[in-house]
């Protein structure tokens, strides 16, 4: 193994085929996974025969445990980090222990791998050569503040957005868009049951508006016209 102390592993969004001979072989390699959710990343661990030891780092705790782990890392040990699902850092933890590794002069070193968004704004079928990736809007404060900003902006524009919130979230774009905005939804990426649906944001809304939706979802709005 090369020197590097910390590892930014991505791990598959759906098909664990995804998943890159290199990650494998790093994540057996290292001293210590440091995984979002233990129980789901077990799981992924046991299908590849990884018997690592791995330690809880996520949203909730990682003011509290960050500068344990950076000590750590500076006494020699490497280790990994690894999300759910995607790449770390992209709307996961991440950025926080990335930042403090390089204040502390330790080395960084992020694969290449699953990121959810990607496939989802290439199979938009909108120009991907500038786009702006908003991720999760806020759920309250600043909702329709921000929404107006990104209403202004002439580029395509992606979200990731849950199951549940689908429509509240279509609705607010024919508001602040307008109803007759191109737009394409992802869903179950990489899973059995994965489909695109494209069409004008009003309609996206009738498609989804008597249906169960399940799974995460990547919306690509077009750019304004």
């Amino acid at each position: 193994m090369n020197p590097v102390k910390l590892f930014i592993v991505p791990t598959p969004i759906g098909n664990l085929e995804d998943m890159t001979f290199r990650a494998v072989i790093i994540l057996k390699e290292v001293d210590l996974i440091l995984a979002e959710d233990t129980r789901t990343s077990s799981k992924l661990l046991q299908h590849f025969e990884i018997s690592n030891k791995l330690f809880a780092y996520h949203q909730f705790n990682e003011h509290k445990v960050l500068q344990r782990i950076v000590d750590r890392l500076m006494e020699g040990e490497t280790m990994a980090l690894i999300s759910d699902a995607g790449t770390p850092g992209i709307s996961d933890p991440g950025f926080l222990l990335v930042r403090e590794c390089i204040k502390n002069d330790i080395e960084v070193e992020c694969l290449p791998g699953a990121t959810a968004f990607v496939p989802a704004l290439v199979n938009s079928g909108f120009p991907s050569d500038k786009f702006f990736f908003e991720g999760f809007l806020p759920h309250k404060k600043g909702r329709q503040t921000r929404l107006k900003e990104l209403a202004e902006m002439p580029y395509t524009l992606v979200f990731y957005e849950s199951p549940h919130r689908l429509l509240k979230t279509l609705e607010q774009f024919i508001l602040f868009f307008g109803p007759q905005r191109n737009a394409s939804i992802s869903r179950e990426l990489t899973k059995l049951y994965e489909e695109t649906i494209r069409g004008t944001l009003q309609y996206l809304f009738d498609f989804y508006k008597d249906k169960t939706i399940k799974g995460e979802i990547v919306i690509v709005v077009g750019q304004k016209e």
